[in-house]
């Protein structure tokens, strides 16, 4: 045999289609998440769901004034960072809207993604929001 031994074959480890397809769904979930420029983070961890215990004033009134028992579309919103810079996306705008950097955010997640859905929703209803120029453009009464 020699000083080198027996070769041993080695046997092609081939994957099965529902392991394939999950490597799939990763890599999308991957592409999506660079896209946008954050990790769409309660899709791994339910941990990340909103915490009520940590809703602004504001979001509270709010809330209680849409007549919503819950968050609503807003669970989907978090804090997210554009060009290093804190942010949060407006679906409406279809971009970015920065933090302004007065505003100290804290080290815990739930708090900061509560500071981002107060600030997308005081922004939606501010007159610099683009959909006020549109409006302005295309009222017919």
């Amino acid at each position: 045999m020699g000083i080198m031994g027996k070769k041993k074959n080695k046997k092609k480890v081939t994957k099965s289609p529902a392991v394939k397809d999950q490597q799939l769904g990763k890599k999308k979930e991957t592409a999506r998440e660079k896209m946008i420029g954050q990790s769409i983070g309660y899709r791994y961890d339910v941990n990340l769901l909103p915490d009520y215990t940590k809703i602004t004033p504001f979001l509270k009134k709010y809330i209680d004034a849409m007549g919503w028992d819950d968050l609503n579309w807003l669970e989907d919103v978090h804090m997210g960072y554009e060009e290093g810079r804190p942010a949060v996306f407006c679906r409406n705008a279809n971009g970015w809207v920065t933090i302004p950097s007065s505003i100290k955010l804290p080290n815990n997640q739930q708090d900061r993604d509560m500071i981002a859905r107060e600030l997308l929703v005081k922004f939606q209803m501010s007159p610099k929001h683009p959909l006020v120029d549109l409006k302005k453009a295309y009222l017919k009464f």
